[in-house]
């Protein structure tokens, strides 16, 4: 004789009544709507002052334009201004990215000599990521004196911390695989990472490398406006003289900049990462 199959308990979802669920809803709303209120309130937030105040961006737009496009070459230093600009971000990305690289490699669990060096290496990762780039450079500013040479340090070590999270990331999903088959043969840790880890997170480390290098581009103007040189200095400079045709001119060789190197960047990604997938 068989016996019947008995289907396993379904649990029985929990019902909510229209009315208890309108009003939790009704509750967060207002939770919500206090919160902006109040938060507004503190920052003296007035919305209406677009307004009311718009006549402010009016003259501010008459005075800048038509922008003077003859600043572009008739001033000698402004190129060695985008060189500057162009040079603190890639060295920065450059040398960020290679400290992040050997610090990665300790702060990966499976790649790490200890776990305490690990916890050690991501809690400085995440401090470093909290810290503006700005304060650091306020920090150097006083250590090294004001120029690129300032930027360049608060570059290197904010990528640092971008870096190092990625790129241990990276390392902690690699494939097993591979670093098993050499394991079996007896290869040391060094060689594990040099032909096992390295290969598969390449990638990974050329793609966020590129982007960081953009990151740190639009950073580079932002440090420059603070002491670090650039672009971010000659712009501060035109708009402390108030010659804000020169101010438009600047915020669009800027924009080209940024523009062409986002276009160089994506071309060179593509090609790396053709080459790499092709090996």
């Amino acid at each position: 004789m068989s016996v019947a199959a008995v289907p396993a308990s379904v649990p029985t979802p929990v019902y909510t009544p229209p009315s208890r669920l309108f009003r939790r809803r009704l509750a967060i709303l207002g939770a919500l709507l206090v919160f902006l209120t109040g938060a507004g309130a503190a920052l003296q937030f007035k919305p209406w002052m677009l307004v009311t105040d718009f006549h402010y961006l009016v003259r501010l737009a008459g005075e800048m334009l038509p922008p003077r496009i003859e600043l572009l070459w008739s001033k000698a230093s402004l190129y060695s201004s985008v060189a500057e600009t162009i040079a603190m971000a890639l060295l920065g990305t450059l040398a960020g990215g290679s400290i992040a690289l050997a610090l990665s490699l300790v702060a990966a669990g499976n790649t790490t000599p200890h776990p305490a060096l690990r916890t050690l290496v991501r809690f400085g990762f995440g401090a470093e990521r909290a810290t503006p780039n700005f304060l650091v450079l306020l920090v150097l500013l006083i250590a090294v004196g004001f120029g690129p040479f300032a930027g360049v340090l608060a570059l290197t070590i904010g990528s640092v911390g971008m870096f190092g999270k990625l790129f241990a990331d990276a390392i902690e999903q690699v494939d097993p695989a591979p670093i098993e088959a050499i394991n079996s043969v007896g290869a040391s840790r060094w060689q594990v990472i040099r032909y096992a880890i390295l290969p598969q997170v390449l990638p990974s480390v050329v793609a966020n490398g590129f982007y960081a290098f953009d990151v740190n581009l639009r950073a580079a103007i932002a440090l420059g406006v603070y002491g670090g040189g650039g672009l971010g200095f000659e712009l501060q400079l035109a708009m402390k003289v108030l010659r804000y045709q020169d101010v438009l001119a600047l915020i669009l060789l800027i924009v080209a900049l940024v523009t062409l190197m986002e276009r160089v960047s994506d071309f060179l990604r593509r090609r790396i990462l053709g080459t790499t997938a092709a090996l």
